[in-house]
């Protein structure tokens, strides 16, 4: 059970729960913009013109705020992976649909997904083991479709699936930390140069891809 005060808690009165976003949302603008170590709440009450004090009705420390907020990160990129895995697709389709899928939210929900990637290392060992537990199942959707590939021909025999799913998405990951100039790029056609790097790696010659 976590120690933090989940959104669930206080799903029975919707004015509490849009003010528990709102807190939520400043904490991951706050974190990505400062770090963890130059986050403080009160910088997180500032931003919301509260009192510190108040936020602790929401979340009772920093380490509370910075897990909820890698946990929205992370749900971002495992429900779409989900939704994808469950497509009657060939699994070359269904690894370019994980690859634009994974990078959606860093259009949709960037200070989530930097906080995710770059701050979710200072999360206290249950918490990290935790959010760590959303990770696994990102990376082993991935490592399921590469499998498939290779099993139904359309991926190169000898593809060592953990290792391509570990350079996919650590290719995927560092574009949220990509210089300004190379992230004003459309993430649509950032997915799509993506799709034809690993096709290009991995897939047989004649395997349709969608592009």
């Amino acid at each position: 059970m976590t120690k933090h005060t989940p959104r669930t808690h206080f799903v029975r009165n919707s004015r509490v729960l849009r003010r528990a976003d709102e807190i939520i949302d400043a904490a991951a603008r706050v974190f990505a913009q400062r770090g963890y170590h130059g986050t403080t709440t009160q910088a997180i009450a500032d931003v919301l013109g509260m009192r510190q004090a108040s936020l602790y009705y929401y979340f009772p420390s920093k380490e509370a705020a910075l897990e909820e907020v890698c946990a929205r990160g992370t749900d971002g990129f495992v429900g779409g992976a989900e939704r994808v895995l469950q497509l009657d697709a060939p699994p070359l389709e269904k690894l370019t649909l994980l690859i634009a899928s994974h990078l959606a939210p860093i259009d949709t929900m960037p200070d989530y997904v930097r906080v995710f990637i770059n701050e979710r290392r200072y999360l206290p060992d249950a918490s990290r083991k935790r959010i760590g537990r959303k990770s696994r199942r990102i990376e082993r959707i991935f490592e399921l479709v590469i499998e498939a590939g290779i099993e139904d021909g359309s991926i190169k025999p000898g593809v060592d699936a953990r290792l391509t799913m570990l350079a996919v998405l650590g290719m995927l990951n560092a574009v949220i930390n990509w210089r300004a100039c190379d992230q004003c790029q459309d993430i649509e056609a950032i997915a799509a140069g993506f799709v034809r790097l690993v096709a290009d790696g991995i897939a047989v010659t004649n395997s349709a891809v969608k592009r």
